[in-house]
């Protein structure tokens, strides 16, 4: 059905247009009872050796939705009705932006992929905060529903010499209300946000996150991950590894989009006029796997990793884990399989458990990347 619907409709409409058409749909259905009710018996995660314990949370699953999905935290709950045992909302910077001009997001079908250059358009930090705040005391005293990450960027006005600041601004507005926090230095569309990649600039800026994290939420310590690109060096990578166990970070995702156009199967003039921006999608997997492979060499069970780029099926999914990850996230592939993608993949990936020679998922963390080192 949906299939049918993204041919005869959605493809037909300006990406970022459908995209806010189909998470309309998304939010609308939540606020209906009789279809929260249907969604959570279609697509709810139900079998129990899938359940993942991760950044101090008990979760359904471990596939989760990726950041850029909701920029704005305004469909969390739909989103996890549709199965998702985590969502990371944002990426979200200390003031309000519009982000880049429009066109701004391009699919590129032929590769089950797709070009953005939003630049990181939000509300700020403060309206999703408050956004936030009253979501919560709709639901006090009750648990929450869905494991939330919140992923904070740098403001584009901000200069790079002022980024600590505007990244703690931020923390202080938004850890109160989120499961985790992810630092986020790594889009392409935010001129020199990359550069703080560099662990000369990371260290102190995670470090004066997390000290923000803990005065913003006395007693409680909120799990702090930092995402990176795909496109850094190996020794690069290997540096954020050291980094993250040095400072006892708690996680790393990995990876963002890429500013890569190597083989591609769509026609060229296609490409060119999508232009400048982040690619995501199937082509991304095979360097994000190397990224995750190379981590959880280096650091091991000590950080909790998160892989996600080119994830589409149950056995992507498998195959993160196997080579490290304890969470994996998607985004690109939603748009072109639809609301019943999640099910899939953890029906998938409950049967490929079945079939291994592990007990639990936590078992086949990593699995393959320690006997290649083996």
């Amino acid at each position: 059905m949906y299939a049918l619907l993204f041919h005869l409709l959605l493809r037909r409409l300006d990406p970022e247009r459908a995209h806010h058409l189909a998470f309309g749909w998304i939010r609308r259905a939540a606020r209906v009872p009789l279809l929260r009710t249907l969604l959570a018996a279609v697509c709810a995660p139900r079998s129990p050796e899938l359940r993942t314990t991760a950044l101090g949370r008990q979760l359904p699953g471990p596939f989760g939705l990726a950041a850029g999905f909701d920029k704005n935290a305004t469909g969390i709950d739909g989103l996890a009705l549709l199965g998702f045992g985590h969502v990371e909302v944002g990426t979200v910077t200390g003031q309000p932006q519009p982000g880049n001009p429009a066109p701004r997001l391009f699919r590129l079908a032929v590769d089950r992929a797709l070009v953005n250059r939003m630049g990181f358009n939000n509300d700020g930090s403060a309206a999703v905060a408050a956004r936030l705040a009253a979501r919560a005391a709709t639901r006090r005293g009750r648990p929450r529903p869905v494991t939330l990450g919140v992923n904070i960027g740098k403001t584009k006005a901000v200069p790079e010499a002022e980024a600590i600041g505007d990244y703690v601004t931020s923390t202080e507005r938004l850890a109160p209300h989120a499961d985790y926090l992810v630092v986020n230095v790594s889009s392409p569309n935010t001129p020199g946000l990359r550069d703080l990649q560099a662990t000369a600039q990371l260290r102190p800026l995670l470090t004066a996150v997390r000290a923000a994290a803990d005065r913003a939420v006395p007693g409680r310590r909120v799990p702090l991950l930092v995402k990176i690109a795909p496109d850094l060096a190996d020794e690069d990578v290997d540096a954020v590894a050291d980094l993250a166990v040095d400072l006892g970070l708690d996680g790393v995702i990995a990876t963002n989009t890429t500013i890569a156009r190597d083989g591609l199967r769509t026609r060229r003039d296609v490409v060119e006029r999508a232009g400048a921006g982040g690619l995501s999608g199937a082509p991304l997997k095979d360097r994000s796997l190397e990224v995750l492979r190379r981590l959880y060499a280096r650091v091991g069970d000590r950080v909790t990793l998160v892989g996600v780029g080119g994830v589409e099926t149950a056995d992507d999914v498998w195959e993160r884990i196997l080579a490290g990850a304890t969470l994996v996230q998607g985004y690109t592939a939603f748009v072109y399989q639809g609301p019943l993608w999640c099910r899939r993949i953890h029906r998938g990936l409950a049967a490929r458990l079945a079939a291994s020679p592990y007990t639990t998922l936590a078992d086949a963390v990593g699995a393959d990347t320690r006997k290649a080192a083996a």
